[in-house]
Order: C-alpha cells, then sequence, then structure tokens
C-alpha cells in the first residue's frame, strides 16, 4: 500500500463497521477500493470468491479486476466477483430462476424490445399513444423506485396515471408469458426475490461476505434496496461516492442514498477523500466555489499538490459560429506552441446537437476528433432488425430475435397471439419456433392467427434449410434473397418519416451486406475457406462487441463529448463551451432541485481539467430559425473572478464585426505559421 495518503490508507484498513468513502474528483478511489479488496484477502482471510465490488460500467469493472490481479500477482484471486449491478442481478436471476418462475433459456430485452412490446398493447387496448406518452420512462422509473404495477395502479391520481399503471401492468403480464425480463427487472426481481424468499436471500448474505459500491452516488432506491439485502445485519461494506458529481437523476439516481446509510447503518465510518491527483489548484478552488452554492449534507474541499496553474479563461465569442471557429483556432495556437497532441484535448458540451458546428471547424482545419458516446453502427433499428434474422435462422432456441421480428414487417400477428403462443411455448419448455411446429398449438389459437403463426413458422423452416446449404458467396445471395422477400425496403419506406431518413436506413442494410460479402472474400482469399453463415453471424457479433469497447482503445484524436459522458476522464486541456443561461443551466432545469443537478454536472465539466480550461459563451444564438440574444450562465458569476481571465466581459462593448475580423485573423495568420513549418 505504498504511496496511499493517510485518509486513502484508513479507507483502505477500516474493516470493524460499515464505511462511507466520500470520494472527490481525481482523488483516487479506484485505487482505494482494488487496495482494500486485496488486503482483505491477504490480511483478513477473506476467499475471493465470498469478495463482490460492484460498478455502473463494463469498462470500470473490467479495470477494478485487472488492477486487484497485478496486486496480488501470485496470491489466488480466482473467484473475485467485480461487475456491474445489472450483471450481479443477471448472475442471481441465473442461479434463481426457478424460485422466480422462468426458464433457464429467459431473454434479456432491449429499449426497442420493450417499446416493440408496448405500442402492441396500446394497439391492442385501444389507447391512444398521446394519453401514455413517454410510459417507457414512467415504467422504467416506477422499477427503479421499486413500485410494483398493483402500486402504481394505486398511487394512480386521475385516468391518465391509471392507463399507464394499467399499461405497466400488462407490459409485465407479457414479459413473463415470453419468459424475458427488461434491463430494470435485472435489479427489481432479486430485490423481490430475496423480500419474498428469505432463505434464499439467506444463502446470497452467505456468499457474499464483504461488499464494495464504486459511484454510489448513482444508485437508485432499487440498487440501494439490493446492497442493503446482501450486506444484512452483518454489513460488511464500503461503498465510495461523491454527492457533488451525482448527475443521473434522470436515469433514477438518488445521491440522498448517501445520506440514508448513517440512517441505516448508524456505526457508519465517514472517511473524506480530498486531495486531487489531477488539476491545479485554480482548477480546483473554482469547482469548490461553484458546488458550494448546492446544499450538503457531508461537506468537503478539493486541493492539489500540483501547484495553482493557470488562470481559467472565459471568451465571449458573437455567435455559435465564432465559438466553434474560436476553440479550434485556440487549438491550433496552442498546439503549435507547446507542441501537444490532439489527444491532449477535449471540448465538452451540454447537449449533442452543439457538436455539429465544432465537427464542421474541426474538420475544415484537418483535426482529427472522435466523438464519445456516439451512436454504434449495430444500435441502428435495422442492423438489430436484419441481423436478429439472421441471429434466428442460424439458432432458432433465440426467442429475444424470434419476437424482434415476427412483425418486422408487419405480419398482423398481435400481441394476444403472441401471448398465447409463448405461453404454450413455456408450458411445453420449448422455444416460441418449436411452438410454430407442434399440432398442440391447434387448441390455443383460432384459425387465422394460428396460420399466420404457422405461416412464418414454415417460412423460417425454408430458410434455416437454405441457410443451412450456403456457402461463401452463396451466403451474400440468401442474405440479400432474404431481406427482398421480406420487402424489408418497403417496411423502412411505411416505417420512416421521411424519404431521405428511409434511403439512409436502407444504405446501412446495404453496408451489411457488403461487410458480410467481405468477410467470406477475405476468407476465401486467405484461407481458401468457403464461409457458412454461422460462422459469418459469430464474427460479427464479435466485432459489435469489439465496436462497443473501441472508444477504450489509445487514440491521437480530440475528444467530443457530452458533460454526462465526460465522467470519469481527465484530459489535460478542456474547453467547456455554451456557458449561457438555458443551455448550461439547461431552460428545463432552472429550478431546485434540477439546478443542483446542474451545478453538478458544470462542476463535473470543471474537474476534467488537468492543466488548463476555457470557457466558451455565444452573444447569440439561432434557435428555431432566428437569432436570440444569450446570456452568460450563472455559474461563470458563481466562480471566484479573481481566477478567472476573461475575453469580452458582459458591460465591455465589442463589435461583432471586430470579434470575428480578430477571429480570422488569428486562424489565418496561424495558418500560414503552420504551412511554413516550425
Amino acid at each position: 500500500m505504498h504511496g496511499l495518503n493517510d485518509r486513502q490508507l484508513q479507507a483502505v484498513l477500516h474493516i470493524d463497521t460499515p464505511a462511507l468513502v466520500l470520494a472527490g474528483a481525481g482523488s483516487g478511489k479506484t485505487r482505494v477500493i482494488t487496495e482494500k479488496i486485496a488486503h482483505l484477502i491477504r490480511k483478513h482471510d477473506f476467499q475471493p470468491h465470498h469478495i463482490y465490488a460492484v460498478t455502473f460500467t463494463n469498462k470500470s469493472a473490467k479495470e477494478m479486476k485487472e488492477r486487484v490481479s497485478k496486486l496480488l500477482k501470485d496470491d489466488n484471486s480466482k473467484g473475485l466477483n467485480v461487475s456491474t449491478f445489472h450483471n450481479l442481478g443477471l448472475n442471481i436471476i441465473r442461479r434463481e430462476y426457478k424460485a422466480l418462475g422462468y426458464k433457464s433459456n429467459f431473454s434479456i430485452m432491449d429499449a426497442a424490445d420493450a417499446g416493440q412490446i408496448l405500442k402492441e398493447l396500446m394497439h391492442k387496448q385501444n389507447i391512444d399513444p398521446e394519453v401514455v406518452d413517454g410510459v417507457q420512462w414512467d415504467i422504467s422509473n416506477w422499477k427503479n423506485a421499486h413500485i410494483s404495477p398493483e402500486k402504481a395502479l394505486d398511487m394512480a391520481e386521475d385516468n391518465q396515471q391509471q392507463a399507464r399503471a394499467i399499461l405497466y401492468q400488462a407490459y409485465q403480464k407479457q414479459l413473463k408469458a415470453y419468459n424475458a425480463v427488461d434491463f430494470d427487472d435485472l435489479i427489481g426481481l432479486p430485490v423481490k426475490l430475496f423480500h419474498e424468499q428469505p432463505q434464499i436471500l439467506d444463502k446470497w448474505q452467505n456468499r457474499v461476505r464483504y461488499l464494495l459500491v464504486d459511484e454510489y452516488q448513482d444508485t437508485n432506491a432499487a440498487q440501494y434496496e439490493l446492497v442493503k439485502q446482501l450486506v444484512g445485519i452483518q454489513a460488511r461494506f464500503t461503498v465510495v461516492g461523491d454527492d457533488d458529481q451525482s448527475i443521473y437523476a434522470w436515469r433514477g439516481a438518488q445521491p440522498e442514498n448517501l445520506a440514508l446509510l448513517k440512517e441505516d447503518f448508524p456505526s457508519l465510518e465517514l472517511i473524506k477523500l480530498e486531495q486531487n491527483y489531477r488539476s491545479s489548484n485554480r482548477i480546483l478552488q473554482s469547482a469548490n466555489k461553484l458546488i458550494a452554492n448546492n446544499p450538503h449534507v457531508f461537506d468537503k474541499s478539493l486541493w492539489s499538490e500540483m501547484g495553482q496553474g493557470d488562470h481559467l479563461r472565459v471568451i465571449s465569442c458573437a455567435n455559435e459560429n465564432q465559438e466553434a471557429e474560436r476553440v479550434v483556432s485556440e487549438i491550433i495556437l496552442h498546439k503549435f506552441k507547446h507542441r501537444t497532441k490532439n489527444r491532449d484535448y477535449a471540448i465538452l458540451y451540454r447537449g449533442n446537437h452543439q457538436a455539429r458546428l465544432i465537427e464542421r471547424a474541426l474538420r475544415e482545419n484537418n483535426l482529427p476528433y472522435v466523438i464519445s458516446g456516439g451512436k454504434s453502427f449495430f444500435d441502428h433499428a435495422e442492423i438489430k432488425d436484419v441481423m436478429s434474422y439472421l441471429k434466428l435462422i442460424v439458432n432458432p432456441d433465440d426467442d429475444a430475435a424470434f419476437l424482434r421480428v415476427i412483425n418486422t414487417p408487419r405480419r398482423e400477428i398481435g400481441a394476444s397471439t403472441l401471448e398465447k403462443l409463448a405461453t404454450y411455448a413455456t408450458n411445453r419448455g420449448i422455444s416460441l419456433f418449436d411452438a410454430t411446429q407442434e399440432f398442440g398449438l391447434t387448441n390455443v389459437l383460432a384459425d387465422k392467427p394460428l396460420r399466420r403463426v404457422q405461416l412464418f413458422g414454415e417460412q423460417l423452416l425454408k430458410w434455416i434449410k437454405e441457410a443451412d446449404a450456403a456457402q461463401g458467396e452463396e451466403v451474400v445471395h440468401f442474405v440479400r434473397g432474404l431481406i427482398e422477400e421480406i420487402e424489408y425496403d418497403n417496411w423502412l419506406h411505411e416505417t420512416a418519416t421521411t424519404p431521405k431518413g428511409a434511403e439512409k436506413r436502407i444504405n446501412n442494410v446495404r453496408d451489411l451486406i457488403l461487410w458480410i460479402e467481405r468477410i467470406i472474400n477475405k476468407a476465401l482469399e486467405e484461407d481458401g475457406e468457403e464461409k457458412r453463415l454461422s460462422t459469418i453471424v459469430t464474427h460479427m457479433t464479435l466485432m459489435d462487441m469489439m465496436e462497443r469497447n473501441e472508444s477504450e482503445k489509445e487514440h491521437d484524436m480530440i475528444s467530443l463529448m457530452t458533460l454526462h459522458a465526460s465522467k470519469g476522464l481527465e484530459f489535460p486541456h478542456v474547453f467547456l463551451i455554451g456557458m449561457e443561461e438555458e443551455l448550461l443551466p439547461h431552460k428545463q432545469n432552472l429550478e431546485s432541485p434540477g439546478l443542483e443537478e446542474e451545478r453538478r454536472l458544470a462542476y463535473v465539466g470543471i474537474t476534467r481539467a488537468k492543466q488548463t480550461l476555457t470557457m466558451t459563451y455565444a452573444s447569440k444564438r439561432r434557435k428555431y430559425g432566428e437569432d436570440m440574444a444569450c446570456e452568460p450562465s450563472r455559474f461563470l458569476h458563481e466562480l471566484p473572478q479573481e481566477l478567472l481571465h476573461w475575453e469580452g466581459k458582459p458591460g465591455v462593448v465589442i463589435s461583432e464585426e471586430e470579434k470575428l475580423k480578430h477571429g480570422n485573423e488569428n486562424l489565418a495568420s496561424l495558418r500560414s505559421m503552420l504551412a511554413g513549418g516550425p
């Protein structure tokens, strides 16, 4: 544990009672967790398989596990449980599926699948979608708050709330009939199980001998309940969090869970990590002053040994176009002066729409950039549809894929029919596809729906036989033929909001087919191998996973991202753009408690910077087709003014022409310098 400061060491060594480690930005919290795991194994004889560490992202879990393995070296770390909350929940459901009334091959529905189920239910119950607009969010919030459909119905105060609660009830019933769970159930179902069956909870409490939770401020009510259940009266746990970095209220996070711990566990030890290992003191002093405007249960003040550092800069721009040009020209100039890398810079913003002009300015100046949190190719609905067809043809037991494609394009097979089919399959212990082939289905479905379901089953059987016989180039012909046979292009035109949108989606499908063709040709050239569809689907699934992890690779590009996406990251030089009222803070969050969360968001942005921080705002911004005057963000005025260097401060009149002229001249001179070389 060499190199830990006093507070970090205290957090690692404290074992006797539960601990809350209040860890400020950049204070080394991950190191505390990993060192504590190693300490529990080495000095307190905890078996690795009895230690559970929980965080919120796969990336964090992977990093944590790797760090612990390095720390333990020769000591055995086999069996250590490091995962996300949802993976922990999934692990519990997999082990206890019988007690929950599920089959072992239950499916997990993504948001798109869940949305489709709700659409079908609304259609079936003849509910106007406008009446229940946003019901998917409501259901998610209910589940995160651990509110059952019955309780939601009891709480309903008007017809609209009642309609939403009834839809929630029908949705849960439908999921169960499909032998499926959604993302929120991964936490909710274990909590419900532990509440109803104490003997199973007792078994899990015996398994989880010590629990460590990272980013505790991001837990919702259901996650907090799961933590309480698992630790029980023994209360062997350490949670690490920072209420000042709680920025996910919109997905149910409750920073007040930090305060609740003290009520639920009176012997809780509070340990504050306030030494920052990331930023200069001017940056930290500014962050401290800003966040002090929020109410606090626990006070803390960040400091570092990194020196005072540069003043924070605030630049006023005439409009959003000049803002983009100015930020890019500042990066070019700074790079030229300090011989820095592109990856040293990040441009942060409140909303994704702000990236468009920045992207254009970067492209025009040949500066490479990466947008974090951008949409994966595999996240497009049309790619999911085609991949689901291919997965189902390769593995007919994939019920999730079956449910996704059976009405895409629409085959007039309603929610009621699917519910009966799913119930029949569950009772028989078979897949949905196998159920379409059974004579017993005639006793369950009426003639018309029966014929439609059987027809789909027959089509699927035909495609399976064709795919089995195809190899090499024949696979490409098969996939093209499949898409033509289901008239998928027509479906995209029918469901798209604009013809241009339909064409874009059709082109994505064409790209998928070309990719399959390239995989086949490459295998033929390099190995003389005639690829089959099953091998290609496996390859593409792995590529999907790799693409999602692409952001973890080292790159020399300027990072563009929202403030939400920036949490947990750090950069030597940060540009925080759009520091205006109604943008940051956002116009929907100008009142408490939304305003406090917006301030925490600004705090997160400021504390990403290690060496320099530049904030910009526009005097005018184009909204709804016209130029609107903008006010500098109140957060700029809440920062310590003696630590800021303002350029174009309100009250100092500089004409827009002068600003634009200055910006353009600056950019022109830089280009000239760069063209001539150093």
